[in-house]
């Protein structure tokens, strides 16, 4: 039997569902915070940039931002970037709980496009791919008091768009169109293809990490457990605070 080809995956992002969703996946990887500021980058982009360019070029910065810092190893690092589209207007993390409930105000009843950029980058080819994907995202047309509720929790001014479809804001959120993976914040089916094309297979990264598990009453909480610590072990922060 010829061995694996194994190689490190690490992702070039704070956002603890974006680790979430590839552990659920079955991989394990590295997080290393990049020290990139988004709002320079965004700054030297033309001002009527599509969303999909702008997140591209987030993605490209954060990944390769990690990638100059690893040395020569035999890595795959990804960067990734969300952005909602509302009518041509590019909208990210709200910041407080009042923006958020006046983004809900605006956006409840109405449909947008979340884009999310990848970068992949094979450190020991130096190769390099950028791809988006883009899922349309149709908003229920919901009451005041619910935006203050949801406002309130404090989620949607901390993510992309100002809303999640697997968490607090599911709710909230009539119907997807494309891939979901992609809302929560990133593409795993366009992650496999970006594998492919720089010849690596899902099991050259690892997957699937920690399968098959054995069967107990507990192990739902165990497997929880688990991701936390891990989640804990394997981030670092490459010149900004992981969050």
């Amino acid at each position: 039997m010829t061995a694996r080809r194994q190689v490190d995956f690490v992702l070039a992002s704070a956002s603890p569902a974006r680790y979430a969703l590839l552990r659920s996946a079955g991989l394990s990887p590295e997080v290393i915070v990049s020290a990139v500021d988004e709002h320079a980058v965004a700054a030297l982009l033309d001002p009527g940039a599509p969303t999909a360019v702008v997140v591209a070029e987030l993605a490209v910065a954060k990944a390769r931002d990690v990638a100059a810092g690893l040395g020569d190893v035999a890595a795959l690092v990804l960067g990734c970037d969300s952005l909602l589209d509302l009518d041509g207007v590019a909208l990210g993390k709200p910041g407080d709980a009042e923006t958020a409930a006046a983004r809900w105000r605006d956006m409840r009843g109405r449909t947008g496009t979340l884009h999310t950029g990848h970068c992949l980058i094979d450190i020991g080819t130096g190769r390099e791919l950028a791809r988006t994907a883009a899922t349309t995202v149709h908003f229920a047309d919901i009451s005041d008091a619910e935006i203050e509720l949801y406002a309130a929790t404090g989620e949607p001014a901390a993510v992309a768009g100002a809303f999640t479809v697997d968490g607090l804001g599911g709710w909230f959120v009539d119907a997807v169109h494309g891939d979901h993976h992609n809302v929560i914040g990133l593409s795993l089916p366009l992650l496999r293809r970006m594998l492919a094309e720089l010849g690596y297979g899902l099991s050259d990264v690892g997957y699937p990490a920690g399968y098959p598990e054995p069967a107990s009453s507990s192990s739902a909480s165990s497997s929880a457990s688990a991701a936390d610590a891990a989640a804990g072990s394997a981030t670092r922060a490459h010149g900004s605070t992981v969050v």
